[in-house]
């Protein structure tokens, strides 16, 4: 979908540009912003490469298993339909420590694999479940104690002090996580929702 998007947006840019008769100007726009994008990469690569080691060294260390078992509790009482012992549960917990340590790259299968999990509870196939909305909310919030990639941005752009964003972004995601979460609960207790759309207390 995003290609489409992307070349819709391209399209309409060169016919409005040959229109107003400023083609040129959409060609050096483009060559400019191909320029700018290429510094921009460069100047990412350093910082990325850090951060990433860094956090790869907690993965190694167990730290981001730690994490795991800090937040098994907590996912427990948000998925009470999801048996303690199903696979979902473990791909959900990873996925959810995988992006709280900045680990985008490792998160996303682990996101992929929750959700195929959360399907085999699903006696309504291709229905979001109340569970499936939940760790979708979950995801979307962003939780992350370690914004690698924001941090990694504003290095590259020059930033004296890049890391000032930490416990802002904490701030700001934990506040869009538990407003979320809240919205997911009330919303499933409604009448259209209530019978959990499909989500079976019992292990296949």
């Amino acid at each position: 979908m995003l290609n489409y998007i992307w070349l819709g947006m391209i399209i309409l840019a060169v016919v409005l540009g040959g229109i107003n008769g400023k083609i040129e100007n959409v060609t050096k726009s483009a060559i400019e912003s191909a320029g700018a994008s290429v510094a921009v990469a460069i100047g990412l690569i350093g910082v990325m490469a850090l951060w990433l080691g860094i956090v790869k060294i907690a993965e190694d260390s167990g730290l981001m298993s730690l994490l795991a078992k800090a937040i098994a509790p907590i996912l427990k009482r948000l998925f009470p339909g999801v048996p303690a012992g199903h696979p979902a549960m473990g791909s959900m917990t990873m996925n959810i420590a995988a992006n709280m340590l900045g680990l985008s790259n490792a998160a996303t299968p682990l996101g992929l694999k929750a959700m195929e999990d959360l399907e085999t509870l699903n006696s309504r196939p291709g229905v979001a479940t109340n569970a499936m909305c939940t760790f979708l909310t979950i995801n979307t919030a962003g939780l992350q104690l370690i914004p690698a990639t924001m941090i990694s941005i504003m290095a590259s752009a020059g930033s004296k002090d890049p890391t000032a964003i930490i416990g802002t972004t904490l701030a700001a995601s934990f506040s869009a996580l538990v407003l979320g979460v809240t919205a997911a609960k009330i919303l499933e207790k409604l009448p259209i929702f209530s019978a959990d759309r499909g989500l079976s207390r019992k292990s296949p």
